[in-house]
């Protein structure tokens, strides 16, 4: 979506693809919004702005994301479409796809996506066992047995209503 009389800006990910997005949506991720506040104009229309963390699948769903959200922020959507979009959004990945996603939206420091990606990871370990948020998150436990054992003694009211893995 081009705005009028506004150029559009290009990003180039770390895989070599290239995409051109409106200022209004690439204002809503700080690190180019830094980027296009550093650069003059005219240079902003001939060169890409590099994405070194960031890969195509990544950037084309934040994009989108992005897109839907300014569109429901201009009035053609509603609460619930938008509520609904998000839930869709979120369910359409694997768990290492939202990792992924989530990695890039932090570097690009897209706030309103992060809030989302965090809470549908706190949906996703919610009442779980330690052992699966350590296997989720890939986290090596550097306690001994008999420190992890005295650790769940002092703390039992932690883990009441775990879900078996």
């Amino acid at each position: 979506m081009a705005e009028p009389n506004l150029p559009l800006i290009s990003l180039k990910t770390a895989d070599g693809e290239t995409f051109n997005v409106s200022p209004i949506i690439a204002k809503q991720m700080e690190t180019v919004q830094s980027f296009i506040e550093d650069e003059s104009s005219s240079s902003l229309t001939s060169s890409a702005i590099p994405l070194p963390n960031v890969n195509a699948s990544e950037l084309s769903k934040i994009i989108d994301y992005l897109d839907y959200h300014h569109n429901f922020r201009e009035g053609k959507k509603n609460d619930e479409e938008a509520k609904e979009f998000d839930e869709k959004f979120v369910k359409g990945f694997s768990h290492d796809e939202l990792k992924m996603l989530l990695v890039a939206a932090n570097y690009l420091n897209v706030k309103e996506l992060l809030e989302l990606l965090f809470q549908s990871f706190a949906d996703i370990i919610e009442n779980k066992s330690v052992q699966y948020v350590r296997d989720f998150f890939g986290i090596v436990s550097t306690y001994t047995p008999e420190e992890e054992e005295e650790l769940r003694q002092k703390h039992l009211w932690a883990f009441e209503g775990v879900d078996e893995d």
